[in-house]
């Protein structure tokens, strides 16, 4: 037979198939094996209505022949005549599995994958002459269908029994590409496990091992092995299923060496129909917060390998989750590498995303301990999503969030601070800081406690951000107590501090006129117990902000401070008697403030300067 020319006409269109459309080359070997797994599962449908046809012992065989630069990959399915041959590939972007299905009008009976028919082209990628050898079962004659792109040939040929053969010859290597890599069996064999692992069918290769004799001796054989594990885990019925199938599954497949905290395996059935194994690892990865990590789930279609980092089925707020996710009902474009964007794929997110949601719930309801452990990991996950985006996901996630608390130094929800509010208290109270411990040394601190009321500690820099967007729960407004009127005193306490302040305003005054540059006022406050002064904020920038800001090299940002002091203070006693006599009392005020500025974990203007200070206030100190 003469050689034709393909049906398209287009020798570009064919380029196109195979150098372009696809971006990795090593799923030569998926597409392939793919396409004989289709051909299985098309004669196990005619059997199961045509007796003359047998389906016993299915499987696929794949060979390297190194020395003559060969790849072959053979089937024992239902094969092709000549016309189809013709037909199928032939003719580009044809796909006999296409029309076979619109022949038994049943979409997914046998969960056949391809539907495109340009999956065979991807062998291009790799080789630059192909062969196909086939003959349709049930009949007595094969053809050999080859092609090297500029055309194709359709000639006699011999196979013992129906199915398919398809040779690889091998381009030779050039700069830009080491095509030899796969002519190594061990290659081939990582291809197979990572594309095609859970193909239905066995998947066999003749590999090599070592013999070993009585005498100790060994020598290299070469055996049949089947390469594919061909039922993954997660389609496995799940009382088949021990735990410590699942832990070990989850070891390998993350190389982890700690159990997962929370295995969550499940099913659904409906309009986009999925199975998926998930998991909460224990511990956070060492790269989690590194472009290092692997974002997205892994996405099957069919048991067939799709997608190493599938980001468009999860939402980012859950990027802690590791796992698999196997949908039959999956629209992929013709490639078989890139999701199309549309309902099924927002379906699908929304469901994962549900049931992700329901097992914290669940977790935070039923399995407290171990959902302190999965917080303490990925807590600032959830922080960050309620913050992320304007804060469109809030409402999702504000019932997931924990705080330490000055309560016992626990955890508490949200849900628990206001259920647990004294009568009366408007505001959800909280405090900013590096530690706990450096909250529990915060001035401000002394009088919100005094009152019995519960402060929420913040020690994650996300938090600051997070009361900027969620700015209230349930109907109360966050509150920091660094801010400057929380409104704790009552009547009484709010009329003696009045009167303090009227004795002490000449003090107030002068002390404002020397950090004019610095604060935006000075006050007498009650909220002091121990300490003589602290640094609040008014109701904009607040000072832990712009400590998280200047953080982040924001230098500019800087809170409109407030300078609180104790007018009960032996301290502020001894400066207003100074005042009184006329002494200078600039040095004493910078170093209030400086105190004020250390206290509330902020940078000195001059720390070497402030140093002098206090040695020479000690030196005047010792010699009197």
């Amino acid at each position: 037979m003469a050689v034709k020319q393909f049906k398209t006409e287009s020798k570009r269109l064919l380029d196109m198939m195979a150098n372009s459309i696809y971006t990795n080359t090593d799923i030569f070997l998926r597409e392939l094996i793919s396409n004989a797994s289709d051909a299985l599962d098309k004669r196990h449908i005619l059997s199961l209505t045509d007796s003359s046809i047998s389906s016993d012992d299915p499987k696929i065989h794949v060979d390297v022949d190194k020395k003559n630069r060969t790849i072959t990959i053979s089937d024992n399915g239902i094969g092709m005549d000549k016309k189809e041959l013709e037909d199928n590939l032939g003719t580009i972007a044809r796909s006999g599995t296409f029309e076979f299905k619109k022949e038994l009008d049943a979409k997914s009976e046998a969960d056949i994958i391809g539907q495109f028919g340009v999956g065979f082209y991807s062998a291009f990628m790799v080789s630059d002459h192909v062969e196909v050898v086939s003959r349709k079962v049930n009949e007595d004659k094969a053809y050999c269908w080859s092609s090297d792109m500029d055309g194709y040939e359709i000639t006699p040929a011999k196979r013992d029994e129906a199915g398919t053969t398809i040779t690889l010859h091998i381009k030779p290597n050039t700069k830009e590409k080491k095509y030899d890599q796969y002519l190594d069996k061990d290659e081939i064999r990582m291809l197979i496990k990572k594309y095609s692992d859970f193909i239905r069918y066995p998947i066999e290769m003749m590999v090599e091992s070592y013999d070993y004799k009585e005498d100790g001796k060994s020598e290299k054989v070469e055996k049949l092995e089947t390469i594919n594990s061909m039922q993954p885990i997660w389609k496995k019925n799940k009382k088949d299923i021990t735990e410590d199938d699942y832990n070990n599954f989850y070891m390998q497949e993350y190389y982890d060496y700690a159990k997962p905290l929370k295995t969550i395996h499940y099913k659904v059935e409906g309009n986009t129909s999925y199975t998926a194994l998930l998991y909460i690892p224990s511990q956070r990865p060492f790269n989690y917060y590194t472009s290092d990590y692997k974002l997205g789930l892994k996405l099957y279609s069919r048991g067939v390998f799709i997608k190493d980092e599938a980001k468009e089925i999860v939402s980012d707020y859950f990027r802690f989750i590791r796992g698999i996710v196997d949908s039959d009902d999956l629209s992929l474009n013709i490639s078989r590498e890139i999701l199309q964007q549309d309902y099924q794929m927002n379906n699908l997110k929304k469901s994962v995303d549900k049931k992700i949601k329901s097992t914290l719930e669940k977790m935070l309801e039923k399995e407290r301990e171990d959902y302190e452990k999965f917080f303490d990991n990925f807590g600032s996950q959830l922080k960050f999503g309620c913050y992320d985006n304007f804060g469109i996901n809030k409402d999702v996630l504000i019932d997931l969030l924990m705080f330490k608390s000055s309560k016992e130094d626990k955890y508490v929800t949200l849900k628990e601070y206001v259920a647990n509010m004294k009568k009366g208290q408007k505001d959800i109270y909280y405090a900013s800081g590096e530690s706990i411990e450096k909250i529990k040394q915060l001035p401000q601190l002394e009088k919100v406690l005094d009152k019995g009321y519960e402060v929420l500690y913040f020690t994650d820099s996300v938090d600051e951000f997070l009361t900027s967007i969620v700015r209230e729960y349930d109907s109360k407004p966050f509150k920091s107590i660094l801010k400057g009127d929380l409104d704790l005193d009552d009547e009484k306490e709010k009329k003696e501090l009045e009167k303090k302040g009227e004795e002490s305003k000449d003090l107030l005054e002068k002390i404002k006129e020397i950090l004019k540059d610095k604060v935006s006022d000075v006050k007498v406050s009650n909220r002091l117990k121990s300490h003589p002064v602290c640094l609040v904020s008014d109701d904009n920038l607040s000072i832990d902000m712009e400590k998280v800001l200047r953080s982040m090299n924001q230098e500019g940002a800087k809170a409109n401070k407030i300078l609180e002091v104790n007018p009960d203070h032996e301290l502020f006693k001894a400066i207003k008697k100074l005042n009184d006599e006329g002494k200078d009392i600039t040095e004493y005020t910078d170093l209030l403030y400086d105190q004020a500025l250390l206290m509330a974990g902020l940078e000195l203007d001059d720390p070497s300067q402030y140093a002098l200070k206090i040695s020479e206030l000690m030196l005047k100190a010792i010699s009197e």
